[in-house]
């Protein structure tokens, strides 16, 4: 039935979903809310590429705007493990460049892992986790949990403090990787960072650095643009051009991110700090 409904209202591959579509499946399946949201996650699981695991997750960020935010985990073969990108990660990244300020579920077709549970606690706000099976609030999942709260943060991953990084080129790529610096999320090393990827079609795929308290679940901003470039049905052989901008810090989102595009693409990334 919902693949049916998905098929008429052309929506069959589309990533991100308006209120106005969420409403018109409701009304075509006879599903709401979080039951509608479990039985799409197959289309977000059709989005995963896990070539080291063989194992497809997807999820669902349903904002409350009222958009739906699909989200796949992402692996790339070759590289070290911690380059994946979880489906939870991958779905509240896309909601982030989006700018929504507040996720009231996750969606995900397997219980989260403890990276991707510590990768949530970093929204610093109430979130349900929604499994086929059942239904729990984040700090059930997650006792005595450590987050930004611990370190003196009053808000959280959606709500940054807008950067202040200027640039004097008029370069349309160099702009939006800049863009999404200044919009990313680093209070706790200040290595605001963006990234923005040219496509052979015109198009362009961004991607900001979201940064954690226990560091390790962050998500640099190649692994967010090469993950919007996975939902889009872009491929990495689509990419002409790659930016990165950062803050100069105490660390740099650059030896990785080259390394992530070097394994997906001749490309070469091009550096501004």
């Amino acid at each position: 039935m919902i693949q049916i409904a998905l098929q008429q209202m052309s929506i069959i591959a589309q990533p991100r979903l308006t209120p106005e579509q969420v409403k018109a499946l409701e009304h075509a399946t006879g599903l709401a809310g979080a039951r509608l949201a479990l039985a799409l996650l197959p289309q977000a699981r059709q989005l995963s590429l896990a070539p080291v695991s063989n194992f497809a997750v997807g999820a669902i960020a349903m904002a409350d705007s009222g958009y739906w935010y699909l989200g796949a985990n992402l692996e790339f073969a070759g590289l070290a493990l911690h380059y994946s990108v979880h489906a939870e990660q991958s779905a509240i990244g896309h909601a982030a460049l989006h700018n929504e300020q507040h996720i009231q579920a996750v969606v995900v077709s397997a219980s989260p892992c403890g990276h991707c549970r510590q990768f949530m606690q970093e929204l610093n706000q109430p979130v349900t986790i929604t499994l086929p099976e059942a239904e729990h609030a984040l700090s059930e999942l997650l006792p005595y949990a450590f987050g930004p709260a611990d370190l003196g943060i009053d808000g959280g991953m959606l709500s940054p403090e807008p950067g202040t990084l200027h640039h004097a080129s008029d370069d349309t790529l160099l702009k939006a990787a800049l863009q999404q610096a200044n919009l990313s999320y680093a209070p706790y090393s200040h290595n605001r960072a963006g990234v923005a990827l040219q496509l052979a079609d015109g198009r362009i795929i961004t991607g900001r650095y979201l940064e954690n308290a226990a560091f390790n679940p962050g998500l640099g901003p190649m692994q967010l643009a090469l993950s919007q470039l996975q939902l889009q049905g872009g491929q990495p052989e689509h990419i002409t051009r790659a930016v990165l901008v950062e803050s100069a810090a105490g660390i740099s989102q650059y030896p990785g991110a080259a390394q992530l595009l070097a394994a997906s693409s001749a490309v070469t990334l091009e550096h501004v700090s």
